[in-house]
């Protein structure tokens, strides 16, 4: 009996429709990356083991997809091994290797591997899929394309600057309008722990602020007290709860609440900069919005973080994000390498654009015309054509079969293909082709000048 055809969950076919979708975003972030002087690397699909394992956190790890050493792996697992029935230590003699989880610890181990044939700064992008073995859900994928750029090797601001810039161009080009650039600095949050007194509790501090948009104002302060902050602690922040104002207005806000901490006014300095920066040079579409519980999970951003948010009337979480990191590549043992990098989510600002409508109809068109088969001669003649079309970079085919006029017809409507081209005995003796527009039923007789000058 056949086997059931299936996928495994979390993973997705594409439609030749979707694919083109797909391409036409990863094209526009491409062309982007480019134009904003970002060199294009790739790194394995899989990685060493010790590359990915404890650098996500324990909760990183647990979504980090294994893979099984070939051959006859339980060789090497001890029998004291097997008999703990610890995965933990049962995993590592069996698995050497692990599918990427992100791209940004691939590319710190690029750096830190290649450091002598690099010039720093280094500006790189990378689009390529990673894999997680996270729980599915709309808009979360096991398998998904992340479109990533750094720079890696300078701690000026301006890189940051120039990120939502970069930001703000795809977005425009997109036409997807209504999109808000959430920026805060870990700078703001450590300041903000340091004025309450729990700079000991930074990470349960900030995860807990993080979560304000889902959990709310009451569930954030339940989970501040459940990880051991005090309730004065919590009480001295209550002004950040209700944030209110532009940026200039929150700025003002932050300076009197960390006016004793040394590394908040450090944040807000930096804030302060790429606001002036964004006010001279003002953004096409999206929108800069200051939000102090802005945390984000990696807890090795720095100092400014970054989250995309779509537009307000579609329902939708974030659509990319990223920051400033001064120590990663330290995780391999390059040193002081200060860094900040950004990432686009293709699947989430694919369905963004669905929602919207905001595809252009001409993406989905391969093929722009196809030449009916009316037999052997006939379908030579048309291949000429074909062959001389293509010579143009004109997508043109001919149906393969000599089959019924109408199956060929209706193929092409199916197809969406916009043109069709009719030749046959009386054709081919005056030299021309009939073309028809398959929309308005228009149809013309055509020498091959005039053919291919229709669609050059």
């Amino acid at each position: 009996m056949a086997s059931k055809a299936s996928i495994p969950k979390g993973t997705r076919d594409f439609s030749p429709a979707e694919v083109s979708k797909r391409n036409y975003i990863i094209k526009t972030i491409q062309e982007n990356f480019q134009k904003f002087g970002f060199q294009p690397i790739e790194t394995p699909t899989f990685e060493n083991s010790d590359t990915l394992m404890g650098k996500y956190g324990d909760e990183g790890d647990r979504l980090i997809f294994k893979i099984l050493n070939s051959g006859d792996f339980l060789k090497k697992v001890g029998e004291n091994t097997f008999s703990t029935k610890d995965s933990l230590k049962f995993a590592p003699k069996i698995s050497e290797k692990a599918l990427k989880y992100d791209l940004t610890v691939p590319f710190a181990r690029y750096v830190v591997q290649h450091q002598n044939e690099i010039d720093f700064p280094f500006k790189r992008y990378q689009i390529q899929n990673v894999y997680r073995a996270d729980r599915p859900q709309k808009g979360r994928f096991r398998e998904f394309t992340q479109c990533d750029a750094d720079v890696i090797g300078s701690d000026s601001l301006w890189q940051e600057v120039e990120f939502i810039q970069l930001y703000d161009a795809v977005f425009s080009n997109l036409k997807l309008e209504g999109v808000h650039i959430k920026l805060n600095n870990r700078k703001i949050l450590s300041g903000l722990a340091e004025v309450i007194g729990e700079s000991d509790k930074l990470i349960d501090f900030t995860v807990a602020l993080d979560k304000l948009d889902k959990i709310g104002e009451e569930g954030v302060k339940k989970e501040m007290l459940d990880k051991g902050i005090s309730e004065n602690a919590i009480e001295n922040i209550q002004p950040i709860f209700n944030f209110k104002g532009d940026f200039s207005e929150k700025i003002t806000l932050l300076e009197s609440l960390l006016s004793n901490s040394e590394v908040g006014q450090k944040g807000i300095k930096e804030l302060k900069f790429l606001q002036n920066a964004i006010d001279a040079m003002p953004l096409q579409t999206a929108k800069l919005d200051l939000d102090v519980t802005l945390a984000r999970g990696l807890n090795y951003y720095t100092g400014a973080i970054f989250e995309i948010s779509a537009p307000e009337n579609v329902n939708m979480g974030s659509i990319g994000g990223g920051g400033r990191y001064d120590d990663l590549t330290g995780i391999f043992g390059l040193k002081n390498m200060s860094g900040v990098g950004i990432s686009f989510g293709l699947d989430r600002i694919y369905l963004v654009l669905e929602e919207l409508d905001l595809f252009p109809e001409t993406i989905t068109e391969n093929t722009k015309v196809i030449f009916i088969n009316f037999g052997e001669t006939e379908a030579m003649y048309a291949m000429k054509a074909v062959r001389a079309l293509r010579a143009k970079n004109i997508a043109a085919e001919l149906y393969p079969d000599a089959a019924k006029m109408k199956k060929q017809m209706t193929y092409a409507d199916k197809r969406n293909i916009p043109y069709v081209v009719l030749a046959g005995g009386n054709e081919m003796n005056a030299e021309v082709y009939n073309l028809k527009n398959m929309k308005t039923g228009e149809q013309n007789a055509v020498n091959l000048e005039e053919l291919i000058a229709k669609f050059v």
